[in-house]
């Protein structure tokens, strides 16, 4: 039975197109590496490239599906991050998709959706993250995060 192999094979071909967002634009290509580094960082616990990564002036909020605010500064967030590696949580889902990658001079922004259980719990997540390009390179100075529970396949 070689179906179910080809259809999981399928399903992450399908996955990893959705996750690339074409765009020709070499600044916004740069944006768009920075990103995919943060996410492959964070997944992993990288505490120490997290710190390069985020701006000494990030600020990030997060809106749960209970409409709770969260709000976090470079250190605290960094935190959460720190407490997940040092109790030997495993990688998280790298899974992304972006939807929009503006650049304007030094600033840019990125609307992506994201699935992961840094919560706890798998969720979707809609981020909006602004970058800064400062000491030659981009830096997330801010994260939007809006959390609602993964939805289940029928």
């Amino acid at each position: 039975m070689t179906a179910i192999p080809a259809i999981a094979d399928e399903a992450k071909a399908t996955i990893e197109e959705n996750s690339k967002m074409t765009n020709d634009d070499p600044k916004a290509q740069t944006v768009q590496q920075a990103i995919d580094d943060l996410i492959q960082t964070a997944t992993t616990y990288d505490v120490d490239t997290l710190d390069r990564i985020y701006h000494d002036s990030l600020h990030v909020i997060m809106i749960d599906a209970d409409h709770n605010l969260n709000t976090a500064n470079k250190e605290a967030f960094k935190g959460l991050f720190a407490s997940k590696r040092d109790a030997g949580d495993p990688p998280m889902n790298t899974w992304a998709k972006y939807h929009s990658i503006d650049v304007n001079g030094d600033n840019a922004h990125v609307l992506l959706s994201r699935k992961n259980d840094l919560s706890g719990v798998n969720m979707d997540l809609t981020l909006s993250i602004d970058l800064i390009f400062e000491d030659d390179r981009w830096q997330v100075i801010r994260e939007v995060i809006f959390l609602r529970p993964e939805e289940q396949p029928s």
